[in-house]
């Protein structure tokens, strides 16, 4: 199911986001699994949608027409600092901006946590993702070396 590319890149996509739900987990797992070499399982999931610093996300959008989930992400909130711990879109809907909007609600979320400051580990490979985050002003503060068991980390901050 490939979603119809939009013509206007410059135009601000406005996915449904809402709270993820167990009875999304299975769309999440496929997208997981299609996005990283080493996918989080749905254990680890099913602990952030019942741990209460966590704040876990769905976005969907209209495709062949009916609402499916395109990307999720996933923060915690702690005593003012905020920390993204996976941020995801289908291969099937890149390139629209939904990494973007992902990103920009996540933000407005923290801030409405009272967060004050962002951290992320990115992999030093994931160049797109860094060239996001570099976009929304993180700075890439240090590295954690073996951080995935196959590669380097890449921590990176914002203050909000």
């Amino acid at each position: 199911m490939r979603a119809e590319r939009r013509q206007n890149l410059a135009e601000p996509i406005h996915p449904d986001i809402s709270p993820m739900s167990a009875s999304d987990l299975d769309t999440v797992l496929s997208i997981e699994e299609r996005c990283f070499p080493r996918p989080w399982t749905r254990g680890m999931f099913e602990a952030e949608l019942r741990n209460p610093l966590s704040s876990a996300f769905t976005a969907r959008l209209e495709s062949n027409g009916r609402q499916v989930i395109a990307g999720y992400g996933i923060f915690w909130v702690v005593f003012g600092e905020a920390h993204i711990l996976n941020l995801a879109v289908s291969p099937d809907f890149r390139r629209m901006g939904l990494s973007r909007a992902l990103l920009e609600f996540s933000i407005i979320e923290m801030k409405r946590k009272l967060a004050c400051e962002v951290f992320l580990e990115v992999r030093r490979s994931n160049k797109a993702a860094r060239a996001l985050y570099k976009k929304f002003g993180f700075k890439e503060s240090f590295e954690r070396s073996n951080y995935y068991g196959d590669e380097d980390a890449i921590v990176m901050t914002k203050g909000i």
